[in-house]
């Protein structure tokens, strides 16, 4: 956690790109790179369907989501992807579980491993 969900990207560019992107996002939001995960969805636009990047994780400040997203923005843009939408979907940590357990707390990467309840 947290999950990076490419869509309408092309998947050997992500590839290559993915390092800098983990390690980006990972200083940004203050997680661990281990736990930073990328994938790219495969999906069958029908209509008016942008490439874009869904940001699935913890609420953070304003201010680190806004970071984040020009960032990110930043590395598509000069990878040839200029007009990728960007959004981000928050996550409980109540409502999020491992093993079965919800987390108790939000991992940073001073505190990697939230402890279940």
């Amino acid at each position: 956690m947290p999950f990076l969900r490419f869509k309408g990207i092309d998947k050997d560019l992500l590839k290559n790109i993915a390092p800098t992107i983990v390690e980006e996002f990972s200083y940004i939001a203050n997680v661990p790179e281990e736990i930073v995960k990328i994938e790219l969805l495969h999906i069958e636009p029908i209509l008016n369907s942008p490439a874009s990047l869904e940001i699935l994780m913890f609420q953070r400040e304003k201010e680190k989501h806004d970071a984040l997203a020009a960032k990110l923005h930043a590395i598509l843009r000069e990878n040839g992807y200029d007009n990728v939408h960007i959004f981000f979907v928050m996550l409980t940590p109540s409502l999020y579980y491992k093993e079965g357990i919800p987390l108790k707390e939000v991992p940073t990467a001073r505190n990697s491993i939230a402890t279940p309840r």
